[in-house]
């Protein structure tokens, strides 16, 4: 490469702009982000970003899941394009950088190459993948699982949210259910950028994290089944109390994934009881579980546990205990050659760097099961994301397009 390539950096300011303008749609008063995945939001978003990718010169399509993908032509489109990016749709109280930096520091890689009137040899692909996160429809990283072939389409499309809304018609809301098939297109490889969302880069005062290996992650859907009762007539010992049962089952859970650390978490991020009142056992509650290892061996070890634990608990309690695993999701290695090229790219520019595995799952993990794929991280502030608090500095948010564009370049190749 040329000493112009070689010390190419992209926009700072530019990325940075946009970062903040796209946080407009969905803006919390407290400087967060909802952009739930097929709202009103994410329809405002998703236009702005098509908008954007064609001032940008990309040609614009959207599969039947609302996937959206930019085409940057290269010199030989005999070859397939190298892809990047992230998604748009964020947390019921997310932040302003889970996701959207990928997506934009991709359009940034894209304007960078246009500003310097560079010309890859391999095409390039910049993409949003619809329903990253899983707040509103399960399973999380929906649209990427389906490109890979874990779902059918027809599956995902029927898919409802809790208000009994299906994927499909809220595709069909926002005018995203595009025409491309899913899978029609193809990547040699893919790379995404993103917040670590966790503390260690920032504790080692490390810019840029060399992902090599993702969490696999066990979804479930609970249900206790007690009784309800009057609160006030009904003895302690002949309560079939479905929400002490739920709390045992909890704290016992806990003790699990502690026991199985120090590389294994367990949540439950959801409980709703039926039909509630202040007077009235709870009879009825239904949880989610979410269970996190990149050791295969340990998640199978959670689930055993965990069934063994609701199966005493039940037993002890009188109640049942009704567990559903929704979403299976095997640890993810990176593709070696990938991680290589990230790491020579921030070794490269100077940034001070770490290997690091993924403690979330991303749309990365599940593309590396049919292509060569890597992540990029950044230091996010205190390790904080899911949450309105979320931040991360100009100067990282920087450094990690940075690395994406060298990285892309690497792969892509510089037509001469």
């Amino acid at each position: 490469m040329s000493r112009a390539v070689t010390n190419l950096q992209i926009d700072s300011a530019r990325l940075w702009d946009s970062i903040h303008e796209t946080a407009k749609f969905g803006a919390t008063p407290k400087g967060g982000v909802r952009r739930l995945t097929l709202s009103q939001e994410d329809r405002q978003v998703r236009d702005w970003f098509r908008k954007a990718c064609e001032d940008a010169g990309l040609e614009v399509h959207v599969d039947t899941l609302g996937s959206m993908f930019g085409l940057r032509k290269g010199r030989d489109m005999s070859k397939p394009p190298v892809g990047l990016g992230s998604h748009l749709d964020t947390q019921p109280t997310g932040g302003k950088f889970d996701g959207i930096l990928g997506t934009l520091g991709a359009l940034e890689v894209i304007r960078t190459l246009n500003d310097a009137g560079i010309e890859t040899d391999a095409p390039l692909c910049i993409v949003n993948w619809t329903n990253e996160e899983g707040s509103r429809f399960a399973p999380a990283m929906m649209a990427s699982a389906a490109y890979v072939g874990d779902f059918t389409v027809e599956d995902i499309l029927s898919r409802k949210d809790a208000d009994g809304v299906t994927v499909g018609e809220a595709l069909d809301g926002i005018g995203y259910r595009g025409e491309s098939k899913v899978g029609t297109q193809k990547f040699s490889g893919f790379v995404e950028l993103h917040i670590e969302q966790g503390p260690i880069l920032e504790a080692e005062n490390k810019t840029i994290g060399v992902v090599d290996h993702g969490q696999g992650v066990f979804w479930y859907d609970g249900k206790v089944t007690g009784f309800e009762s009057h609160a006030g007539s009904t003895p302690m010992p002949l309560r079939r109390d479905a929400l002490l049962a739920l709390s045992e089952f909890a704290l016992t859970l806990e003790q699990i994934a502690l026991k199985l650390g120090p590389n294994a978490v367990a949540t439950i991020g959801e409980a709703v009881i039926a039909n509630p009142s202040r007077n009235v056992i709870p009879g009825e509650i239904a949880f989610t579980i979410d269970c996190r290892s990149a050791n295969a061996d340990t998640l199978e070890a959670l689930d055993a546990s965990l069934r063994a634990a609701a199966s005493e608990i039940a037993k002890k309690r009188k109640v049942e205990i009704a567990i559903d695993q929704v979403w299976r999701k095997p640890p993810t290695h990176f593709d070696p050659k990938l991680v290589d090229a990230v790491e020579r790219a921030a070794g490269a520019l100077g940034y001070a760097h770490r290997r690091i595995t993924s403690g979330a799952g991303h749309d990365a993990c599940n593309l590396n099961t049919i292509m060569p794929a890597a992540m990029v991280f950044v230091p996010c502030k205190d390790g904080i994301s899911h949450n309105e608090l979320e931040d991360a500095t100009q100067s990282d948010c920087a450094a990690g397009a940075n690395v994406l564009l060298h990285t892309v370049l690497s792969l892509a190749g510089v037509a001469s």
